[in-house]
């Protein structure tokens, strides 16, 4: 039996990209696969990339023809795949959505009562609305699913959004979200966490969450430390080093990347200068 790890990852799609540059930010540095080829290997670690469509990668895993796979969570729960969440990668996020055309006076999923609705996750969509307690008639549609109101198919859709603009094109508007997907690291359930798995999980977990923060650097009035701590929006505390001008001191956090938009002014405010944010490479917990 081979000692090399096998992942799988989305020949095409809006999975494809990011996942492939994962793979390089972590350093795994994978050979740029042709056109055609439907295999790569990694440079830096016994690892091979195996490409194939984002919707057989859960029973690629569960089957154990690979070791692990790259898929949307959607995919995961629609094929009812026997998986295990490895890792959430924090890209490829969308949500599933109840969706009417604009006129129509449906503000709610119970508004939705005994109507046609067009998908193309059935599953999910009949488990959004068993949970829900309504009763209605899907029908399964593959491709655009947003037009099947305006051609009569359906009175309703539920499908996959990610900014909403598809929705507002085709004359929809949402009546909320279902479920929310983002990409994922999956693998065989039951399967012993070997060295080679969990080394992958630590190393594309670290790209993950360095993406996910900013390293910050400012220079603080000492009698305003207290404050600047109490202000930032991370765990444990931040390194602080005197500097040769006397009452300022130099303040290091790492801080999440969504948080830098209201926190820099108030940092500002609090009398912090000459302040850096900076990309963060790698990030082990």
């Amino acid at each position: 039996m081979s000692d090399r790890l096998t992942i799988a990852i989305p020949s095409k799609g809006r999975l494809r990209e990011p996942s492939w540059s994962l793979l390089e930010a972590s350093g795994l540095a994978p050979e740029e696969p042709g056109e055609r080829v439907l295999i790569a290997h990694c440079r830096n670690a016994d690892v091979d990339v195996l490409f194939v469509r984002a919707d057989d990668v859960p029973e690629y895993v569960q089957d154990g023809v690979v070791d692990c796979g790259i898929t949307g969570l959607d995919l995961v729960r629609e094929r009812e795949g026997n998986v295990d969440i490895l890792l959430e990668l924090g890209y490829g996020t969308c949500s599933l959505q109840a969706a009417v055309p604009t006129e129509d006076t449906a503000t709610s999923l119970s508004d939705l009562e005994g109507r046609r609705i067009a998908t193309s996750h059935p599953r999910l969509a009949a488990k959004a609305l068993a949970d829900a307690g309504v009763n209605a008639e899907l029908v399964k549609v593959v491709g655009s699913v947003e037009i099947a109101p305006r051609l009569e198919l359906a009175e309703a859709i539920i499908d996959l959004v990610s900014t909403g603009s598809t929705l507002r094109t085709n004359g929809l508007r949402t009546l909320g979200t279902l479920f929310s997907s983002q990409a994922v690291l999956i693998g065989r359930v039951g399967e012993a966490m070997n060295e080679e798995r969990a080394t992958l999980i630590t190393v594309l977990g670290s790209v993950v969450n360095a993406r996910a923060n900013r390293y910050l650097l400012c220079n603080v009035p000492s009698d305003a430390v207290d404050e600047v701590t109490a202000l930032l929006p991370t765990k444990g505390s931040p390194t602080v080093m005197p500097l040769a001008t006397p009452g300022v001191v130099a303040l290091h956090a790492l801080v999440p990347a969504n948080a830098i938009w209201q926190l820099l002014p108030k940092l500002e405010r609090l009398g912090a200068t000459s302040i850096l944010t900076l990309p963060v490479e790698r990030m082990v917990h």
